[in-house]
């Protein structure tokens, strides 16, 4: 089953002052998340990805081309419609095939997805992800979640922590608890989807995927949710990159299952 990545974002708010990187190449641990997103993949089991391009396209494909360590076995890497190239190196590697697909510098997230329907024709189910997220999610468990109910797509909700310490009073005004960023209760998207092919039938063009596609499946009963109690964290300020990279450093990622197994 081949996995899909939004990496056509703009890391704008990891920046400060300088021209802003694709997101995706925003490193933590020397290795930008993107290559630790789809260690998370491989780890399960699937290591064939498509990466749907957008924002600075080239350094994302200088990436791959020129400073992605191959660590083992060969590695085909297909870029755009016609160029075919595959890496012979003596180290071993995870990964499988990696096809780069230029899909918009601007196109909304449903339009990307739109546009690799050549390179998943073949796959009765496929998963998606965004650029810049990881979690210690059991990625297997997702896939059989999603076989089982057999709708068209699964998104994995998960609870975010609050950026703020909560207070706790009770009715006369006392305190009765200080809470540091606490799980909030509401369930939001975390990403992680895995779609049936049929999908495609449900993006229009130029389609946002959230607030378009998504909406028009969950009318008709054909979204369903994957409840991911574990960690999830996504990579959006120059804070959380600084949180991530401390995280690794200490040896306190949860999302790093190759490493932790």
């Amino acid at each position: 089953m081949k996995v899909g990545i939004l990496v056509g974002g703009r890391g704008t708010r990891l920046t400060s002052g300088e021209e802003a990187a694709p997101k995706a190449l925003y490193e933590i641990g020397g290795r930008p998340i993107v290559w630790h997103i789809m260690q998370m993949y491989a780890a399960a089991g699937f290591n064939d990805f498509v990466l749907l391009l957008g924002y600075k396209a080239q350094e994302i494909v200088n990436y791959f081309v020129h400073r992605l360590p191959f660590e083992g076995r060969d590695i085909t890497l297909r870029i755009g419609d016609a160029i075919n190239r595959k890496f012979i190196t003596p180290h071993q590697q995870t990964f499988g095939e990696i096809i780069l697909c230029h899909t918009g510098l601007d196109s909304e997230k449903g339009e990307r997805i739109r546009r690799i329907q050549e390179y998943v024709r073949d796959e009765e189910n496929f998963m998606m992800t965004y650029g810049d997220g990881v979690a210690d999610l059991d990625i297997r468990q997702l896939v059989a979640f999603h076989r089982e109910h057999g709708k068209i797509a699964t998104l994995t909700a998960v609870r975010a922590k609050s950026q703020f310490g909560h207070v706790d009073i009770a009715d006369d005004g006392q305190v009765t608890e200080l809470r540091e960023n606490p799980l909030l209760p509401e369930w939001i998207n975390g990403g992680f989807f895995v779609f049936r092919r049929e999908i495609f039938d449900w993006l229009e063009k130029d389609d946002p995927l959230e607030n378009g596609c998504f909406r028009r499946l969950a009318a008709k009963g054909q979204l369903m949710a994957y409840r991911h109690e574990g960690f999830w964290t996504c990579m959006d300020t120059y804070k959380d990159n600084l949180r991530l990279n401390e995280m690794w450093e200490h040896n306190n990622a949860p999302w790093a299952v190759w490493r932790n197994s």
